[in-house]
């Protein structure tokens, strides 16, 4: 796509629009971890697999992923519906996958709401798969 530009997420510079992307994107829930305080803190950890795609400066899409040594995770993943079928998810999850084996992860994760089929779909075509498990989680705080 003519203009498109991945770059590293910038908190002061991208925050409000990467925030406002996911708000919009079906599937993807914005919680208590996607506060300004909750990223800031992923940044100190592994900041260079927080991508956003733009272009002419303005933020048309993001990834969130993260490596914990062991397996990889994608969080959340949106492109502006303006910019829908442009390639930018696709750009976007190549980068990702890219900087991940780079970091020397062997298996990465994600989780979609088995009524997204959209997503479903994308995600199958590049290869993904669905794994028979059960997801369990627990609030501590």
């Amino acid at each position: 796509m003519s203009g498109l530009r991945l770059r590293e997420f910038d908190l002061d510079r991208d925050y409000d629009a990467v925030v406002a992307l996911w708000e919009a994107a079906p599937g993807v829930h914005v919680g208590n971890s996607d506060t300004r305080e909750a990223l800031a803190l992923k940044l100190t950890r592994d900041p260079d697999l927080f991508l956003v795609a733009t272009i002419s400066d303005r933020v048309v899409g993001a990834v969130l992923g993260g490596f914990d040594g062991r397996r990889g995770m994608v969080y959340h993943l949106a492109v502006d519906s303006a910019h829908h079928r442009q390639k930018i998810a696709t750009a976007l999850m190549d980068e990702l996958e890219r900087r991940l084996l780079a970091k020397g992860c062997p298996k990465a994760y994600l989780l979609v709401i088995p009524d997204n089929a959209n997503a479903l779909a994308f995600y199958q075509q590049r290869g993904w798969s669905a794994e028979p498990l059960t997801f369990m989680s627990k609030r501590l705080t």
